[in-house]
């Protein structure tokens, strides 16, 4: 009976939700958007981060975990990895425009920045597929570590990251040619990776290390490791810090980009996952995978400005951040 209440009151905050923002749409202040995967309900929640409501639902099967917003908004891609598709989504008209068969099992999933490609990461081959996203074709593939899961670009969109979990390590793949220039040993089993917006450095969550490797793409050499909580998943960037996930630890730990040295670490809901950094560097949002929530953090001042419910299992594993404006 609880569960039911609950879904009554999420759909009563999305109608009311819809309405403030389509009212602030036709003032001319269009919010922007989170498009959060959640893997337990088979679907894509489109989160008004002005509003703090959900203003819609898309239904994806297969346990959506990954998410890659293009650049200008337009699209987003979600992996199902139970499905074993890739989901095309128009943003702005909230429905998916095509299904992507996948070789093997999907999971990390990033989009080139100029928007020619996208980047798919085969769990279990493993392989990186080169996708043509207007056509579903597979274009080029090349073999990378084991259990590749995060999958990240460069700014100029010249290399791209894989984080290879089962092998401890990094790969690292010029785009144009599409293959692996090497590799980098980092902590204990990465899962996400995040490169810098210099495109100089990449940063992977070592879920069972408890920390964060950080590489220089140059030298394809570790410079750095920071202890964080228990089981990071994910970082984000922002204000001269980086922002990780701890899902056992239930935190954000935050450490000090110069220094590469922790800063604090705060208390969010439980088992969080995805994170991201807005547009403008002055949010930082996160998914916590079994509380159902988006949490906003200040990056400046590192306090907590929002909790916002999302539907049931929210992963947002990638780029799910939406500028509408």
């Amino acid at each position: 009976m609880a569960r039911r209440g609950g879904y009554a009151r999420r759909a009563g905050v999305i109608l009311a939700g819809a309405g403030a923002a389509l009212l602030l749409c036709a003032l001319g202040v269009c919010a922007d958007e989170a498009f959060i995967t959640e893997q337990s309900g088979d679907e894509v929640s489109v989160l008004d981060l002005a509003t703090s409501a959900v203003v819609a639902r898309i239904k994806v099967d297969g346990k959506p975990a990954g998410i890659a917003m293009a650049r200008d908004g337009k699209t987003a891609f979600v992996t199902s990895p139970e499905g074993k598709y890739v989901s095309v989504i128009d943003a702005a008209a909230r429905k998916i425009v095509r299904r992507i068969p996948m070789p093997d099992t999907p999971l990390g999933i990033a989009v080139d920045p100029a928007g020619g490609f996208i980047c798919v990461a085969g769990f279990y081959q493993p392989q990186l597929y080169k996708i043509d996203p207007a056509t579903g074709a597979i274009i080029a593939t090349v073999t990378v570590g084991a259990s590749p899961s995060g999958v990240a670009f460069t700014p100029d969109g010249r290399l791209i990251a894989t984080a290879d979990r089962d092998d401890d390590q990094i790969s690292i793949i010029d785009a144009a040619s599409f293959t692996r220039l090497g590799a980098v040993k980092v902590g204990a089993h990465p899962f996400g990776v995040t490169i810098d917006p210099q495109g100089k450095r990449a940063y992977t969550a070592n879920v069972e290390g408890d920390d964060v490797s950080v590489v220089d793409l140059a030298s394809r050499k570790l410079v750095g490791t920071i202890a964080v909580g228990k089981r990071p998943y994910a970082v984000a960037l922002a204000k001269g810090r980086g922002f990780t996930t701890d899902q056992y630890g239930g935190t954000v730990s935050i450490f000090d980009l110069d220094t590469l040295r922790p800063v604090q670490r705060i208390s969010v809901g439980d088992y969080p996952e995805g994170i991201e950094t807005s547009a403008d560097g002055k949010s930082v949002y996160v998914a916590n995978w079994f509380s159902n929530e988006v949490w906003a953090i200040n990056a400046e001042t590192l306090k907590v400005t929002a909790k916002m419910p999302v539907g049931d299992g929210p992963r947002a594993f990638g780029t799910f951040l939406r500028e509408t404006h």
